[in-house]
């Protein structure tokens, strides 16, 4: 309700309201937060040395990559590598030949094109995502600029019609010619393999409908954390670490393919994504909801049960039955409490400031619980 009246606020303590859990995500200028990293990091002692590696060494007793051999002719030895070189993996894949599962029979996307625009209105508080004729299309609102893509299939789209597609949703001014990518959906078969952990595209790629690759990148950073390893390297936190990070991949997998195959779209290429096989994990999660509108979660699993349910509900996917546990409760109470809900709903949405006025003055700001508690005032923000 908040997203449709465009308003938020941050969680604040205000027990039994919905002010109290507030759930979101953040729009933010990916270079930006790149470059922030970067300066974090160096500030705390990071050395960084920019070149292009000409050469990798690996050991031929164990297989582990010895050193890097750079362009200006320096050598870089470590005991651990991360391999962030993008899609090539030019340690993960080129130097220790791990292999890359494709997934291109399940997600069916292997194009992208990025433009900048010019911000028309007020930023809206979400993503928005449009579908097309070959897949879809999304804009991304910042304070300073809007972030838009087409993804689709080159199979059932040309280029320069993609091209014209995208530029012709754009709600302001492009800023730039669209940029254009080419993609093999998947993971590699191992993140971490021998002293080489890959992160980011060098690890895999899943097309961003959900928006999950840094939240890919930070879940690896925190398992390499959790495993991190010295010198003999066990065998056991690798394989660990792999499982999570398998886990993980294959959880998002399965949550992009409910999207394409559950759509109830016409044309060629959504004909073709209903007739995309299923995953064994999806085809028992769709069941266990139809059955009786189960939805069950695995440990630490990204997407909550309110995802699932608003893509399988939104599909048209309705359980057969209901859970027979709710012939226990009273109906009347049930109905009483969704009342309750709703109105609570409204009022909290009703206390909440503008999405672009919480942005302009301050987003450490907080809401009152309650309309009648005056107007909303965000606190002084340091600097």
């Amino acid at each position: 309700m908040a997203a449709l009246r465009g308003r938020f606020a941050r969680p604040v303590h205000a027990p039994n309201t919905p002010l109290n859990k507030l759930t979101y995500a953040l729009h933010f200028d990916a270079g930006r937060f790149a470059r922030y990293l970067r300066d974090y990091a160096e500030a705390r002692g990071v050395l960084r040395t920019e070149a292009h590696v000409r050469q990798v060494a690996v050991r031929g007793a164990d297989g582990f990559v010895d050193s890097l051999t750079l362009e200006t002719g320096e050598k870089v030895g470590a005991d651990l590598f991360i391999d962030c070189s993008g899609f090539q993996g030019l340690l993960i894949e080129g130097a220790l030949h791990t292999g890359y599962e494709d997934w291109s029979r399940w997600l069916p996307c292997d194009r992208a094109l990025i433009v900048h625009s010019e911000r028309s209105a007020a930023p809206n508080p979400y993503t928005l995502v449009t579908a097309r004729d070959a897949g879809w299309q999304w804009q991304i609102p910042l304070q300073h600029r809007d972030g838009n893509g087409y993804i689709y299939s080159g199979e059932f789209s040309e280029d320069d019609a993609a091209r014209a597609l995208l530029l012709r949703h754009l709600s302001g001014r492009a800023l730039s010619e669209p940029v254009a990518l080419r993609f093999q959906p998947g993971r590699r078969r191992a993140a971490w393999n021998r002293n080489v952990v890959a992160l980011g595209l060098a690890a895999g790629f899943l097309e961003p409908l959900e928006a999950t690759s840094i939240h890919l990148i930070q879940r690896g950073i925190a398992m390499l954390l959790r495993f991190f390893p010295d010198r003999d390297f066990a065998a056991a936190d690798i394989d660990r670490y792999n499982r999570v990070l398998e886990s993980d991949f294959n959880t998002v997998r399965d949550f992009l393919l409910l999207h394409y195959s559950q759509t109830e779209r016409v044309g060629p290429f959504w004909q073709h994504c209903r007739d995309i096989p299923l995953t064994g994990s999806l085809r028992e999660k769709l069941e266990l909801f139809r059955s009786h509108g189960r939805i069950l979660r695995e440990e630490a699993e990204l997407f909550p049960v309110l995802s699932w349910l608003s893509v399988m509900v939104g599909q048209n996917i309705i359980p057969r039955r209901y859970d027979p546990l709710v012939d226990g409760l009273d109906s009347r109470r049930i109905q009483s409490r969704l009342e309750e809900l709703r109105s609570s709903v409204k009022t909290s949405v009703e206390a909440m400031p503008s999405h672009w006025d919480f942005i302009g003055k301050g987003a450490c700001g907080q809401v009152s619980p309650t309309p009648s508690a005056g107007p909303w005032h965000p606190p002084a923000v340091p600097g």
